[in-house]
């Protein structure tokens, strides 16, 4: 992990690698960019085994899911606060990990040099039913989370 040489390149890991960036660099922030809406409903991964907080940042207001043109700003002032420096590891999380990708993109060409995002996302993609949560992501590999 660690800086890239192509300063807006963002890589894509699975919860377990994310995961483990985080156990293993105390420095390492999960972003959840995700709306409010779904962290009071669905969860938010919980990161007190490791002795942190999930970083809560909504990506796109609700109702209107307009891109929240303050995004960055607000996520590096929650960042500066926790003392993470720009090259720090940064993992981007959302539903499934589009958001979350537009996210690190956009916090990479913030000057943020270790941006990550997690390609299962919380819930993962759909199963054969139409539900989330079953096939890959955090919640169905068994990372722990809360309710809101």
């Amino acid at each position: 992990m660690g800086a890239h040489s192509d300063e807006n390149a963002v890589d894509e890991v699975d919860v377990a690698t994310a995961w483990k960036g985080l156990q293993a660099n105390p420095r390492a922030q999960l972003v959840d960019v995700r709306t409010r809406a779904e962290w009071t409903y669905v969860g938010i991964p919980d990161l007190g085994p490791l002795g942190k907080r999930t970083v809560l940042v909504e990506w796109q207001t609700f109702p209107d899911q307009s891109v929240d043109p303050r995004f960055a700003e607000r996520l590096a002032n929650e960042l500066e606060a926790l003392g993470v420096q720009s090259d720090d590891d940064l993992f981007f999380i959302c539903r499934s990990g589009s958001r979350s990708l537009a996210a690190a993109k956009a916090m990479a060409a913030a000057g943020y040099g270790a941006c990550h995002n997690v390609s299962e996302g919380f819930e993962g993609p759909l199963d054969d039913a139409r539900h989330r949560g079953t096939l890959q992501g955090w919640k169905a590999i068994g990372l722990p989370w809360q309710q809101g």
